[in-house]
């Protein structure tokens, strides 16, 4: 029997392209797709049975994909909820979409087979994420290298700022300093701490 799936998705041309490569599938039914948890959560009580699996984009209008997860089992407690993310993956999000009880997360550049074959394992009572996502993960649970100096005043300001979401401009705005200075800080940092892009930072910054 095939699985039933929704799909939430608000670029029409990646939900239609999602819509038309997965409902081809003889493994799945497409039972709705849709551009908004709220439009989800609005339309699926009208359906003849509750979606067994549900994709969800998290960067969504209204309510975000991670904030759809706990409503969507609040409505359908036996629906599995697989988030999708634009790559590198916010380790931020990754943790507080699984947090939230999402069952798989993928990257939107991973190739529609791995995609399918993610969803089939999620059926079948598993969990399955992108490699580039499962990797944040592992780097979070790995032993943190102390640096090989500490970070200054000024430097520990610049991480605060960018766990805080700042961008180069806006930091150097508060700090009172240039962009150039913001990126020299940026790459001490990254160096003294042995890391090489932000997402690393932030995926650090949870151990601190």
């Amino acid at each position: 029997m095939p699985i039933s799936l929704a799909i939430i998705e608000d670029v029409p041309a990646v939900r239609q392209a999602l819509d038309t490569y997965l409902c081809a599938q003889p493994e799945f039914e497409c039972a709705l797709a849709v551009g908004s948890v709220e439009a989800f959560l609005e339309q699926a009580p009208g359906l003849a049975a509750p979606p067994r699996l549900v994709l969800s984009d998290i960067g969504l209008p209204g309510k975000s994909g991670i904030e759809g997860v706990g409503l969507i089992r609040a409505q359908l407690p036996g629906t599995d909820v697989v988030l999708l993310t634009t790559p590198p993956g916010n380790p931020e999000w990754i943790f507080q979409g699984l947090c939230a009880g999402a069952v798989g997360y993928f990257l939107k550049n991973t190739p529609l087979t791995d995609l399918k074959a993610g969803l089939l394992a999620v059926a079948e009572g598993g969990s399955s994420m992108s490699p580039a996502v499962a990797r944040q993960i592992v780097r979070f649970f790995q032993p943190v290298a102390a640096p090989n100096q500490p970070l200054s005043p000024r430097e520990q300001q610049v991480v605060q700022a960018i766990e805080e979401g700042l961008s180069y401009k806006l930091i150097a705005v508060r700090l009172g300093i240039s962009i150039d200075t913001v990126r020299g800080h940026i790459k001490n940092i990254y160096s003294k701490l042995h890391i090489n892009s932000k997402s690393e930072l932030l995926a650090r910054g949870r151990r601190w």
